[in-house]
């Protein structure tokens, strides 16, 4: 009987083989060769399954079950098969056999590893290139790298395998180490799960919809968000401006089985990709957690100068995004959620972004469109997280729920949480715990319900504000205004603290006494 191989299996045995690379490699780089050949190890595993299955089918027929391979979720040829490239594992260029072998692999399946834009997923990956090191290092480098994949442990063909979704979770486990390890360039393309399952949770997607990430990184919050349905009767969609990030999210939806997931290449604000004809896609929920405080995010000073070099300019945005107000050029917040708005359904779209706090109360540019949304009658709920819990970034954040199914220009509350006291403490990065999901989720769906009062709900953690009270605050969203968190501090006992200030002076005293001595001591 085979033994069949389980999720901590291959989670372990894939990152000891990030040992190649460790130390001498920075885990922002090293990841896109990792993840990689994972993807490359699991396609030629599934080949080799399904080309077992329909030989004893064909009882040995090879031309027959070749044929028959033709018709299969992938094609993989020869010279791109796992096999092979570990067969020349010690070739002087064994790097540019990789790389063709995965060019050849993009040839094959032109429809799933093509972009629109005719640009192959490993177009901005190189195998054979000097930041492996030097010929000597980089060839060693890949052997390794090759040998740790061939592990008995790693074989991924899905009738050994002990689940139904352990590749997608093995690739999951591996960006959050990678997210964990590469500091603060790991924000670019990973949301940390626990935050992912919150926002998926507080936008809870009905089975059929259209869900999108505008900024969708390595898709992990996407896939939150797509599993959340309870169904596999959902779509996904996605665009993210990183080409690297952009392949992994590729690869990362193949691997967990959303073959018609669509992921598009490009700068969502500049060139939004996800169109049907010439207007924006439409979506029944959009989720994101967008680069915070963005500069240079589009809007130009020069108008000239932008005529000239036929730039984008976000005041004449053939999309219409901005008609609430043009966000500062420094600042790109309020372009994404402003996106985001205008691409979720009017009437019933949910829109779910993780924003800093400066989000909540900037004025001038910032403040306007803020009033507007809020006079608009779409924001539903502001969530204050913990401090720590993004990968490069400290500060605490924030998440916005707009619900564009509410009456349009009427004067609905707003649900307000401070959750940042609620959280686990981790070494290098806070995590929220399932409790701390729960206890957001729950009140959320009873403000949804109509079971919460107007005014303090929780004590220091939730308040039902209305339009009236938000306006009076001159439409400022600082959670503290809403949400008192003031603790006091326990009453001082003057007595003990005189006595413990005596008792100090004394010892004082004595040690100074010492002093004296030794140095008389020294002196004779």
């Amino acid at each position: 009987m085979i033994k069949k191989i389980t999720q901590d299996d291959i989670n372990n045995t894939v990152w000891k083989a990030c040992d190649t690379f460790r130390g001498s490699i920075d885990p922002s780089i090293y990841k896109d060769y990792v993840l990689t050949m994972l993807f490359v190890k699991y396609l030629s595993d599934v080949h080799d399954d399904k080309y077992e299955t329909h030989l004893k089918k064909y009882n040995g027929d090879i031309d027959r079950a070749e044929r028959a391979m033709k018709h299969e979720r992938f094609v993989v040829p020869e010279q791109s098969h796992f096999k092979y490239l570990y067969d020349h594992r010690n070739e002087l260029n064994i790097g540019e056999l990789i790389d063709i072998g995965l060019e050849d692999l993009v040839e094959a399946n032109r429809e799933k590893l093509y972009s629109e834009d005719g640009a192959g997923i490993f177009q901005n990956i190189n195998f054979n290139s000097s930041v492996l090191g030097d010929t000597k290092d980089k060839n060693t480098r890949l052997k390794n790298l090759l040998l740790d994949f061939n592990n008995e442990t790693l074989d991924l063909r899905p009738s050994h395998l002990e689940g139904t979704d352990i590749i997608g979770g093995a690739y999951m486990f591996l960006i959050e180490r990678f997210a964990s390890d590469a500091g603060k360039k790991a924000g670019e393309f990973f949301t940390p799960k626990e935050v992912s399952t919150l926002i998926a949770k507080l936008t809870k997607s009905k089975p059929g919809s259209r869900i999108c990430d505008p900024t969708c990184g390595s898709a992990s919050l996407l896939i939150k968000a797509g599993e959340e349905v309870g169904s596999d009767n959902f779509s996904l969609y996605g665009q993210e401006a990183n080409g690297s990030t952009w392949a992994l999210a590729i690869m990362n939806m193949f691997l967990h089985g959303f073959d018609k997931a669509t992921i598009r290449w490009g700068d969502t604000i500049r060139n939004p990709k996800l169109k049907e004809g010439d207007a924006l896609m439409k979506f029944d929920t959009v989720v994101a957690n967008p680069p915070f405080s963005l500069d240079k995010w589009g809007k130009v000073d020069d108008k000239e100068e932008n005529k000239a070099t036929d730039s984008f300019d976000p005041e004449t945005d053939k999309y219409q995004r901005f008609w609430r107000g043009t966000p500062p050029k420094s600042k790109g917040d309020w372009a994404f959620i402003s996106h985001m708005i205008e691409t979720a359904y009017e009437g019933k779209g949910k829109v779910g972004v993780v924003v800093p706090h400066g989000v909540l109360f900037r004025g001038a540019s910032e403040g306007k469109i803020r009033q507007k949304t809020i006079e608009e009658n779409i924001l539903e709920a502001v969530i204050g997280l913990p401090a720590n819990l993004f990968f490069g970034t400290g500060i605490p954040a924030a998440i916005l729920i707009f619900n564009r199914g509410r009456k349009k220009y009427g004067n609905d509350p707003v649900l307000i949480i401070d959750s940042s006291n609620y959280y686990e403490s981790a070494k290098n990065q806070n995590k929220l715990r399932p409790s701390d999901i729960e206890h957001i989720v729950d009140t959320y769906r009873n403000f949804n319900e109509g079971k919460l009062p107007v005014g303090i709900v929780e004590d220091k953690f939730s308040y039902v504000a209305t339009f009236e009270e938000i306006q009076e605050n001159d439409f400022n969203l600082n959670i503290p205004r809403y949400v008192d968190t003031f603790v006091e501090e326990a009453e001082v006992d003057i007595a003990a603290v005189q006595q413990e200030i005596e008792k100090l002076e004394d010892e004082l005293k004595m040690v100074q006494a010492e002093i004296e001595n030794y140095l008389t001591q020294l002196a004779n």
